[in-house]
């Protein structure tokens, strides 16, 4: 838990420091900057989730994997 204090100490001291910008928004910009890595990981599911959907052979393909690693695995 350290590690991931001081990483978002740093990012929170870069955003205050180097941003352009008026105080309340560097402000706001330093203590929201972990939200974009969320966002990157949401956006991204929701692409395999509709590949999913849109692509029946992608679909297939990772429902195959998917029963070939549960049954590998148990």
């Amino acid at each position: 838990m350290p590690v991931v204090l001081s990483i978002y100490i740093a990012g929170v001291a870069v955003g205050l420091l180097f941003t352009d910008g008026s105080l309340w928004a560097r402000i706001a910009l330093a203590l929201a900057w972990p939200i974009g890595p969320l966002a990157f990981v949401v956006v991204v599911t929701g692409l395999l989730v509709a590949a999913l959907y849109l692509f029946p052979v992608f679909g297939a393909v990772v429902a195959a994997a998917g029963v070939a690693a549960w049954w590998v695995l148990s």
